[in-house]
């Protein structure tokens, strides 16, 4: 819709990580280097952690643009808690090596052939393992284990592990890691961009889809976008699409600050802002609570003068059956019950009413 209107080519803020669209942060420049380094060893692990949507899986998809397919062999895992022998047999996968059954043995033997004879070939191969924070200690051995593969002195696999902040901890302070720590030879944190990145990423994003001024942007726009933020590259794309579809909306040919605090809110309603709603629900059960505090005191002092009225029923019917017929005494007894059943209408009403959170039903 807005890219119509705005005459763009295409959707410069989409999620899912693109290439065409990689723009170098400071921190996204020192990745790319320190990622060259460790490719120019060929051996051991290179790592690379960061914030969700920090730009990780982008930063590796420009890598891979810039890799030569014909001189090296890429295996590709998105781990989700695979153990060993399943990060074995999805190994394998990645690389397109066919293994029958679910042997590990076999898997690792088809492993080792196949690099065997992309190095005979003059290819390398490298393995990129996502999500590295999800690995199991025994998985993680098992990478370590398949970096000891040689041909003659010569390393056969080289292992780029990204992860979240937390996979930096795992590899540093784990006991059963050290062999791993050692075959590190490059690592890097992403960073979030810096306050005076965001206004060259967001042109730099709209220029990549023809982009030529139209719409234009207040410069508070952007400061309110870094705060809004943090600098988190997902999130602006988040913030930026809505931005333009609203801008699209209203055919506005510039994006103020106004529309920016307009689309902040519209997002926090809807839940897009996690620290709004758990305010929200407090103060709705709060209120709950204190309305159901209220029902029940009410209900307590109907309930009372009820117990009052059994009561003196109750007392009546012990007095009149020593002195009048059976008929009588049989039709207080009969009145007795009905005040006992009404009691128990309005228990269950109630009851009811609390338990669905809705206005109690008006009584019979």
């Amino acid at each position: 819709m807005f890219d119509e209107f705005y005459g763009l080519t295409g959707r410069p803020f989409q999620l899912t990580p693109d290439p065409d669209f990689y723009f170098e942060s400071a921190t996204h420049h020192k990745a790319l280097s320190y990622l060259g380094y460790g490719m120019a060893q060929a051996e051991g692990f290179i790592v690379i952690t960061g914030e969700v949507g920090a730009g990780k899986s982008t930063l590796v998809a420009h890598l891979m643009q810039k890799i030569d397919q014909q001189r090296v062999s890429v295996g590709q895992v998105v781990t989700s808690n695979l153990d060993g022998e399943e990060l074995v047999h999805v190994v394998a996968q990645s690389f397109g090596i066919h293994v029958a059954g679910h042997d590990k043995a076999a898997a690792l033997g088809a492993i080792e052939a196949f690099l065997h004879t992309q190095a005979r070939d003059g290819r390398r191969s490298l393995l990129i393992v996502d999500e590295s924070q999800n690995l199991s200690i025994e998985a993680l051995e098992e990478l370590r284990m398949l970096s000891n593969f040689q041909l003659g002195a010569h390393p056969l696999l080289q292992i780029l592990l990204l992860g979240q902040p937390e996979f930096k901890s795992v590899l540093a302070d784990h006991a059963e890691l050290e062999q791993l720590r050692q075959r590190v030879i490059a690592t890097h944190h992403l960073e979030a961009m810096g306050p005076s990145e965001l206004e060259p990423y967001i042109y730099h994003r709209l220029k990549c889809v023809g982009w030529t001024g139209n719409p234009s942007f207040d410069e508070g726009v952007f400061a309110g976008l870094y705060k809004a933020t943090g600098g988190i590259p997902r999130k602006i794309n988040q913030v930026a699409t809505r931005l333009l579809l609203l801008g699209a909306v209203e055919q506005s040919a510039r994006i103020d600050e106004a529309m920016l605090r307009l689309v902040l809110t519209e997002m926090a309603s809807d839940n897009a802002a996690p620290n709004t709603a758990p305010a929200r629900a407090m103060k709705s059960a709060g209120q709950t609570v204190q309305d159901t505090a209220i029902a029940v005191d009410e209900f307590a002092q109907i309930l009372a003068v009820r117990d009052a009225q059994i009561a003196e029923l109750q007392q009546a019917v012990i007095e009149l059956s020593r002195s009048v017929g059976s008929d009588r005494t049989e039709a207080l007894q009969a009145r007795l019950e009905e005040q006992e059943r009404t009691v128990r209408h309005v228990l269950t009403m109630l009851i009811e009413w609390i338990e669905s959170g809705e206005k109690p039903r008006a009584a019979a």
